[in-house]
């Protein structure tokens, strides 16, 4: 027979958003200690953010990683299956073993889907012979291997055409690869390439045009709207095809950095709490579910129109902690969420641009200087500060 259990609050997803959430509310209330649980079966943590400066050769991917149980919040359980199936009608969902939780409030934080195989070809390389990616903890080692046995030719550097986690990073780890080439001697044999399924470099103008002189002056070819669809490892090919015209083209490649399409979790976007793209969908400033008034998400896998990155989550935890707690005494949801997001662009080694936006895509900056502007300063908050900010700060509830 299944396990039926009861919680005040089940939270999906113990990544960023779901351990932020969780310990929140034990912070918040202690009359949830123990009405809390969190659904994932993965035993691994990732501070995925430093992946960049792990494939440009900076920090080992061994301090990104924690175990799972260690980051479990006190007061909270947790139960290590992943979920099979949404009954949002019915206040409750059943895992892939069969235990069935009903709950009271439902918290849906279950990050995002990579999709390696979309890309014909890539499963069977990735990792070896220059064919690299930092979007995994297995691969990343891959990426600074590349990098250091490049001997010059074409170096492309892609981005698909969907969402993806931190959308930034594609280009981060391209801007390290020019630095380490032009330190080993070996820029003026090198052709870097930028394909990228999107318009343009960035989406919000100002930083756009600081990176666009960050591209000229690091004489990068630019190739936009272009999305990866096949690599052949054997004759070094990679095919890519127009996102409006269906065109294609084929370029050689001596080194490629691979970002994998990504998409809303199959379990997630085969349930009742979907939208017609298949993510969570909320209102996007209370994050309560649009048609379940009990359910809410945040993070990657909601439909929430900003960037995916752990910054934007940072202040989306507390608009769900309040308004879910309101929900649980009656009140009216006063929190909202402007859509804030934070993409730390690493511009080589000791330089970054802090890009810090809303919805509107109007920048909405920390600090009292122009933060389109390359500043070493930045830089070691991305790389000192910023990490300690994660463990010891945000997933602890503290901010």
């Amino acid at each position: 027979m299944p396990k039926k259990l009861h919680y005040t609050i089940a939270i999906v997803g113990a990544g960023s958003a779901g351990l932020s959430v969780a310990a929140r509310l034990l912070r918040e209330s202690k009359a949830l200690h123990g009405s809390v649980v969190l659904l994932d079966p993965q035993t691994k943590h990732y501070y995925q953010p430093l992946w960049t400066l792990v494939g440009g050769g900076v920090v080992s991917k061994e301090t990104t990683e924690r175990s799972q149980q260690s980051l479990i919040p006190k007061g909270a359980d947790w139960i290590q299956e992943a979920v099979e199936e949404f009954n949002p009608e019915v206040n409750r969902f059943v895992t892939k073993p069969g235990t069935v939780i009903q709950y009271e409030v439902l918290v849906v934080a279950a990050g995002i889907q990579v999709d390696w195989e979309r890309i014909k070809g890539l499963k069977e390389c990735i990792g070896r012979d220059g064919v690299c990616s930092n979007y995994d903890y297995r691969y990343v080692d891959s990426t600074w291997k590349s990098i250091r046995q490049f001997r010059g030719g074409n170096a492309i550097f892609t981005q698909p055409n969907s969402p993806i986690k931190c959308g930034g990073a594609p280009q981060k780890i391209m801007y390290l690869a020019d630095d380490a080439f032009r330190q080993a001697g070996i820029r003026s044999k090198s052709n870097i390439i930028f394909a990228s399924g999107n318009a343009s470099i960035f989406a919000v103008p100002k930083y756009a045009a600081a990176l666009n002189r960050v591209i000229e002056r690091k004489d990068i070819a630019t190739k936009y709207q272009l999305d990866l669809i096949s690599i052949d490892s054997v004759r070094k090919e990679a095919v890519f095809e127009h996102v409006v015209t269906k065109d294609r083209e084929t370029l050689q490649y001596d080194m490629i950095h691979v970002v994998p399409p990504m998409s809303s979790p199959d379990f997630i976007r085969n349930s009742p709490l979907a939208g017609a793209a298949g993510w969570a969908e909320v209102d996007k400033h209370t994050l309560q579910h649009v048609r379940f008034k009990n359910v809410f998400a945040l993070g990657d896998c909601s439909n929430l129109p900003t960037s995916k990155t752990g910054a934007a989550i940072r202040k989306q935890a507390p608009v769900a902690v309040q308004n879910i707690i309101s929900l649980l005494a009656g009140q009216p949801l006063a929190a909202r969420y402007d859509g804030y997001t934070s993409c730390p662009l690493v511009t080589g080694y000791n330089r970054l641009i802090l890009a810090e936006f809303d919805y509107d895509l109007t920048p909405q900056e920390t600090f009292p200087f122009d933060q389109s502007k390359e500043r070493y300063s930045m830089y070691m908050l991305k790389k000192n500060l910023l990490p300690k900010m994660y463990w010891h700060g945000m997933l602890k509830g503290r901010m």
